[in-house]
């Protein structure tokens, strides 16, 4: 029989648990040619869930993306980006404090009636002390992590090769420190947790099921290899199908520590 790769994410019913990661695979339709987008998830004219990733550099900005965007009938989620840099506060994360990552949500949870997956950044002391403050604030799932801070630099100019000076690392170099990230968090609160970060293959995706995230999303893997996800969720099927397995959603959170 073929096993049950669907998904339940905080009331969004998912075809299998692999969402691509915000900015990496265009708004689907670029990838069309490429991929079965159908088998993904991404744009409804695909039958497929969408949720749609909402930054901003105040909390206003927030909530007014999200106010307008509950009066759209054809979306499903919001994951709201709180890795971005708060103006207000001389550019600090707005993730990177409890209080002020609860107050971001606290207020979109007003302007919205959507599911609201908040995306945690690991540039933190204590990223379980973020996600339980914006669990409190009314967080119905969570997604971590985001890019880390790195950098590099032309030994030619001594400059950075980056414009900004530092950027996002992400990758497979960056995935030990999500798994770890995710494995915490997914113990520490109630909500259903995304794993993300350097997932390229079947087996990394069930590392992080197996860490106790319910989906994972695929970033720099898609600018690696068009088909990396749908060769990832046939990777998960074909596993499941291997250890008798009927869905996947058995395998979530089943890691074992210690003897």
């Amino acid at each position: 029989m073929t096993p049950d790769l669907s998904i339940n994410l905080a009331g969004i019913r998912l075809k299998n648990p692999v969402l691509a990661a915000s900015g990496t695979f265009g708004y689907g339709t670029e990838y069309a040619d490429l991929v079965d987008v159908e088998a993904l998830g991404v744009l409804h004219e695909f039958d497929t869930a969408v949720i749609v990733n909402v930054a901003g550099s105040t909390v206003a900005e927030y909530v007014e993306v999200a106010r307008r965007l509950n009066e759209c009938n054809r979306i499903d989620g919001l994951e709201i980006n709180i890795s971005c840099p708060n103006v207000k506060q001389g550019g600090a994360l707005f993730g990177s404090d409890p209080k002020t990552a609860a107050k971001v949500v606290a207020q979109v949870r007003k302007a919205t009636s959507f599911p609201l997956v908040v995306k945690l950044t690991p540039n933190v002391t204590d990223i379980v002390s973020v996600a339980r403050a914006v669990e409190d604030a009314g967080a119905d799932a969570l997604s971590l992590i985001n890019t880390l801070v790195g950098m590099a630099i032309d030994v030619e100019t001594k400059r950075p090769k980056l414009a900004n000076g530092t950027g996002g690392l992400s990758g497979p170099a960056i995935k030990p420190v999500a798994l770890a990230m995710v494995w915490k968090v997914a113990q520490a609160v109630n909500l259903p947790v995304v794993g993300i970060g350097g997932i390229l293959s079947a087996e990394d995706a069930l590392e992080f099921l197996i860490a106790g995230a319910t989906a994972v999303q695929v970033g720099t893997g898609n600018f690696v290899d068009p088909r990396c996800m749908t060769n990832i969720i046939q990777g998960l099927e074909q596993y499941c199908q291997d250890k008798g397995i009927d869905k996947i959603s058995e395998i979530v959170g089943t890691l074992e520590i210690g003897k």
